[in-house]
């Protein structure tokens, strides 16, 4: 297959547009242009083509996946999900891109992970100190690795590096029983209960809730 045109990318730095007798563009990087000595009016074959086009979706996935996690940290399944989602944008030749199948996005993730860029564990300790910190209990906490795709057995761990011991949890209870009462009389039943479900809906076990706003009668009527 005779290479007609070769020409940088105007859009995107560093790849060069390949177009083939046959119509088709393949688009590479500077690397794969000087490694194959690529020329116009030079003939490929089909292995050459083939390994080509290989290299150029691999690169171009590689970038992909780490401009993803550049912006913000990833789980291994929501990388996987960002770089298998149908392309929103058509090519430099107003042709739609095909996207990489699941074989190639699995491989890119495999080497993120060799290089450190990809860890769930370390994900999973991330969102459990941001939603510990933002006052959130457990429940709520295991719902955001759920939605997030973290592997169940790093679970477990997370919750546990967020603890301090067993008073911590009971300390950010207390906080935010102080804070939505504000000096609410101790046996309002119907502020108990607004606070009681915002507490619930925040992730905390009814057993906790309720051994906190136990706490927070008992000191409030110790205060009368």
């Amino acid at each position: 297959m005779r290479l007609s045109k070769l020409s940088p990318s105007q859009r995107v730095k560093g790849r060069w547009l390949l177009y083939l007798e046959d119509g088709r563009i393949l688009r590479v990087g500077e690397e794969a242009v000087v490694s194959f000595g690529l020329y116009a009016g030079m003939d490929l074959s089909e292995p050459q083509l083939a390994e080509l086009d290989r290299g150029a979706r691999e690169s171009r996935l590689r970038e992909k996946a780490l401009r993803a996690l550049s912006a913000r940290p990833l789980s291994r399944k929501e990388l996987l999900q960002k770089l298998t989602r149908p392309p929103r944008k058509k090519g430099e030749d107003g042709a739609e891109e095909a996207g990489p199948t699941p074989a190639e996005a699995e491989a890119v993730a495999d080497w993120l992970e060799r290089l450190g860029y990809l860890n769930d564990e370390t994900y999973a300790a991330a969102v459990a100190r941001h939603y510990a910190a933002k006052g959130y209990g457990h429940r709520r906490i295991q719902d955001e690795l759920f939605r997030r795709g973290v592997p169940r057995e790093y679970w477990e761990t997370a919750l546990a590096q967020d603890e301090a011991g067993d008073g911590e949890e009971a300390e950010r209870i207390n906080a935010l029983i102080e804070k939505k009462m504000r000096g609410a009389d101790p046996d309002d039943r119907k502020a108990l209960k607004r606070v009681s479900d915002a507490l619930a809906r925040r992730g905390y076990r009814w057993e906790d809730i309720k051994e906190g706003l136990d706490r927070y009668r008992a000191d409030h009527r110790m205060d009368d």
